[in-house]
């Protein structure tokens, strides 16, 4: 099955597993929801991810975080979509509820938040807002 959109679909598990109040969510893995995982785990978004499976059949799996029985992730949002690529320069990577949200941007130097991407002076394509 080809999937045009691997990110949105990322978003899409995450948001559905946490409205059911799943404790985990798998999905085939790429380096690209890697990354994005890896961030959303230092910004404390989520508990903890994990790569599992062998060969072609590896998926990522994402341990979901609650507090007070609700989920950490109030909104999520894909902003750069495969029909329509959205990249900033350092000067006008978004603020996401003024700075108690993130945007994650992909860089040349990597996936990162965009405070980060402020503090290194670097701009890229903003793939989604987190709050």
């Amino acid at each position: 099955m080809s999937m045009n959109d691997p990110i949105a679909d990322m978003l899409t598990r995450i948001r559905n597993a946490q409205e059911v109040h799943k404790k985990t969510v798998s999905m085939p893995l790429s380096k690209a929801k890697v990354a994005v995982a890896e961030v959303l785990k230092s910004e404390g978004y989520i508990a903890d991810f994990r790569t599992v499976g062998e060969g072609i059949k590896r998926e990522l799996e994402i341990e979901l975080k609650y507090m007070n029985g609700n989920g950490v992730i109030e909104v999520m949002r894909r902003i750069s979509k495969p029909g329509r690529r959205l990249y900033k320069q350092v000067d006008d990577l978004p603020r996401v509820r003024d700075g108690l949200g993130i945007a994650i941007i992909s860089t040349s130097k990597g996936v990162m938040t965009d405070a980060e991407a402020r503090k290194h002076g670097h701009g890229g394509e903003v793939l989604c807002t987190i709050a």
